[in-house]
């Protein structure tokens, strides 16, 4: 496992936007999607009184991470978990509040890489796609199980997939003759039922499906849903928080809870606005920051990301 092919999303501008945060002595930085540990790794070298807590649900992510960030000791502490148990994690480590979070979300290289994960639709592969390989139910579970109707919702709501409906209706017919396995055999169903005006646009056809299958393998949406929140609640007054994402349900996500901090809640019409009612986050990213074309050149991967990033400024009354 090389892990010099696993190049950081958006790297330099994550450290830009935490760096006031971290800065100070006794700092502590979450790397909530820890992966193979690229940003991790960067911010221990560029914030050398900072402590890390770093977050993965992928067994082989940590063993991993852990060779690479074995140099730092001490100052690294590596947790199985998935983020959304971020207050359990920093309950257990003694830790009452941070001074940065970060997450980069959507799936890791490491995953995409290695073939037998199937959440690479280039290359056929089991279709497993848990990211935590010990628990839950398999992509291909879900398709050979779930009602169609709910495959349907599956594909629209996560995955965006307007053929959905003309998708689920090949996948349930196959099924009846052979449960799915592989993921070269979905691949294949999907380039069949598509119509040709729809394989002519946005890249390989199956990327909306497969996107669709992991998002509801890892319950990602929902997981995410409490773990933006916890997170924001973890962080100290002035403590900083920046999130990668890499589809517009993600980003949409982030941006309620960044925008629901920065809000004033008071009543209309008061004189002046007593502090619970003053808004608890600063936006410091003007909407969601883009990679540059330089960086999408290098790192394709680096190509749907998203950029949100918040200050918290006050502790809640």
């Amino acid at each position: 496992m090389s892990q010099t092919r696993h190049v950081p999303v958006m790297l330099q501008r994550c450290l830009d936007l935490l760096a006031p945060a971290l800065r100070q002595p006794g700092a502590v930085v979450v790397d909530c999607t820890l992966g193979l540990g690229g940003h991790s790794e960067a911010l221990l070298k560029a914030f050398p009184e900072a402590r890390l807590i770093a977050l993965d649900r992928d067994k082989e992510a940590l063993r991993l991470s852990g060779e690479r960030l074995a140099p730092y000791g001490e100052r690294a502490a590596l947790v199985h978990a998935v983020y959304d148990e971020l207050p359990e994690v920093l309950g257990r480590l003694g830790v009452p509040r941070v001074q940065g979070v970060l997450f980069d979300l959507g799936v890791s290289s490491m995953q995409l890489d290695e073939a037998d994960r199937g959440f690479a639709y280039a290359q056929d592969a089991p279709l497993d796609m848990r990211m935590d390989q010990t628990a839950g139910v398999s992509a291909a579970e879900v398709l050979n199980t779930y009602p169609p109707g709910e495959l349907v919702r599956i594909l629209r709501t996560y995955g965006e997939e307007k053929q959905a409906k003309r998708i689920v209706s090949a996948v349930v017919r196959e099924r009846e003759k052979e449960p799915f396995t592989t993921s070269a055999r979905l691949v294949q169903l999907i380039r069949d039922a598509l119509p040709q005006a729809a394989k002519r646009t946005g890249g390989n056809p199956a990327k909306r499906t497969f996107q669709a299958l992991r998002i509801e393998v890892n319950g990602e949406l929902s997981v995410l849903e409490r773990a933006v929140p916890a997170a924001v609640e973890a962080l100290a007054v002035g403590g900083r928080i920046a999130v990668l994402s890499y589809h517009s349900l993600e980003d949409r996500l982030v941006k309620q809870v960044f925008a629901a901090g920065a809000a004033n809640t008071a009543p209309p019409g008061l004189p002046v606005v007593p502090e619970q009612y003053q808004p608890r986050l600063k936006l410091l990213t003007r909407g969601a920051e883009l990679p540059t074309e330089e960086e999408v050149a290098e790192n394709r991967r680096a190509a749907p990301a998203r950029l949100r990033a918040a200050q918290r400024i006050r502790e809640d009354v």
